[in-house]
C-alpha cells in the first residue's frame, strides 16, 4: 500500500509585501490541498524592510480560506508567553482550527535594541526559555475546559467559573498564573512546530520532543533524515509527532526527488522552502503537487477540516479537565 505523504510550504517572511500578497499565496497553496504554510516573522529590523506581522497577515488569510493550516513564527524571546498564547488562540478560532506555531527565538542584538527590554542572550538559554514559553502556552490552552462557556441569557452566567483553571507556572525566566483571557481554542491545542538540524542535538531537540507535534528537518540525505526521526520519537516517548524534511529545489526535479527521498527515509513528507513564493509557488501547485498524485503519493484535496484532520493528531483533552474527572 502506498503511504500517502503530507506536504507543506514556506511563503518566507511577511514582508514587505501586502496582506492581499501573501493571502493570494495561501490561496494557491490552498488549491494544491497543501497540509499548511508557514509565514516566517522576526523583531530584527535588518531582517526586513516593513514586514507585517505573521500572525495578523494569516489572520487575515484565514478569512479567505477555508482548509489549509496556517502557521505563522512567533518569537519567544521578546514576547509575553501569555499574549502569544492569546494571539494563537485567537487565530485558531478566526481560521476555525487551521492555526499552528513555528516556534523561534532572537538572537540579535539589533532585535534586543529594537524591543529595548532586555540584553542578547546565548542560543542555549533562548530555546530553553522557548521551551518554558511552550509549555505556559499548552497549560494556558487547556485553562478553560471545553465546556466552559455557558453563554446562558436567562441566568446571566457567560462561563462556568469551575471549568476554569489556574495553571500557577513558576519557572526561571518568568511566572504566570493564569487562566488565559480566551476560551480554549478549536483545536485544543494549536500544534507546535519547530525547525531541526539532524546533525543538531540542541536545545530544540529538547522542545521538540517535549512540546512538538511537527517538526521540520533539515537533513543531508535520506538516511540522516531516519536517524534523527528514530532518535525523536525515542525522545519524546510518544507516536504524535510528524517530520517533514525540509527542501530546496528547484521544482522541475522533485517529483523524482520527494518521492525517493520518501521511500528511503520513513518520515512523514516535506516542507518546502521558497527562495521566491511568487514564481515557485505556482509550478509546485500546477507540475509538482499533480505529479505526486500520479505516483499515488498525495491527496486530491482536503479530507478533514482542522490542521490536525490534515496531520492526523487527535484533538487533546485539557489536563485540567483530566483531573477533575479522575478527583471525581
Amino acid at each position: 500500500m502506498t503511504r500517502e505523504l503530507h506536504l507543506s510550504v514556506a511563503l518566507g517572511s511577511a514582508g514587505p509585501r501586502s496582506a492581499a500578497h501573501w493571502t493570494g499565496l495561501v490561496q494557491l497553496a490552498e488549491l494544491g490541498a497543501l497540509d499548511f504554510v508557514t509565514l516566517d516573522d522576526s523583531l530584527d529590523p535588518a531582517d526586513g524592510d516593513g514586514r507585517l506581522d505573521a500572525v495578523a497577515v494569516l489572520a487575515y488569510a484565514a478569512a479567505r480560506t477555508s482548509r489549509i493550516g496556517l502557521i505563522p513564527t512567533v518569537t519567544t524571546t521578546h514576547t509575553e508567553p501569555f499574549h502569544t498564547s492569546s494571539a494563537l488562540a485567537t487565530l485558531d478560532f478566526v481560521s476555525e482550527g487551521r492555526a499552528g506555531w513555528l516556534v523561534d527565538v532572537s538572537t540579535t542584538g539589533e532585535a534586543a535594541r529594537a524591543v529595548g527590554r532586555r540584553d542578547p542572550a546565548p542560543a542555549p538559554e533562548l530555546w530553553a526559555e522557548a521551551a518554558d514559553a511552550a509549555e505556559v502556552a499548552a497549560r494556558l490552552w487547556d485553562s478553560w475546559e471545553d465546556d466552559a462557556e455557558i453563554r446562558d441569557a436567562g441566568t446571566g452566567r457567560f462561563i462556568d467559573r469551575d471549568k476554569l483553571h489556574y495553571i500557577d507556572f513558576e519557572g526561571p525566566r518568568f511566572s504566570v498564573r493564569g487562566p488565559s483571557i480566551v476560551p480554549r481554542p478549536p483545536q485544543g491545542r494549536p500544534p507546535i512546530a519547530v525547525v531541526l538540524d539532524a546533525q543538531g542535538r540542541d536545545g530544540r531537540w529538547e522542545l521538540a520532543a517535549r512540546h512538538a507535534e511537527i517538526v521540520l528537518l533539515d537533513a543531508a540525505g535520506p538516511a540522516a533524515a531516519r536517524e534523527a526521526r528514530t532518535e525523536l520519537l525515542k525522545r519524546a516517548g510518544r507516536n504524535d509527532l510528524r517530520v517533514l524534511i525540509r527542501v530546496t529545489e528547484s521544482p522541475d526535479r522533485l517529483p523524482e526527488l520527494l518521492a525517493d527521498w520518501h521511500a528511503e527515509a520513513g518520515t512523514d513528507g516535506f516542507h518546502l522552502v521558497t527562495t521566491d513564493p511568487t514564481e515557485e509557488l505556482p509550478a509546485v501547485i500546477h507540475d509538482v503537487v499533480p505529479a505526486l498524485r500520479a505516483r499515488g503519493l498525495f491527496r486530491a484535496t482536503h479530507s478533514g477540516r482542522t490542521l490536525r484532520d490534515h496531520l492526523g493528531l487527535i484533538r487533546p483533552d485539557s489536563r485540567y479537565a483530566v483531573r477533575t474527572e479522575t478527583a471525581l
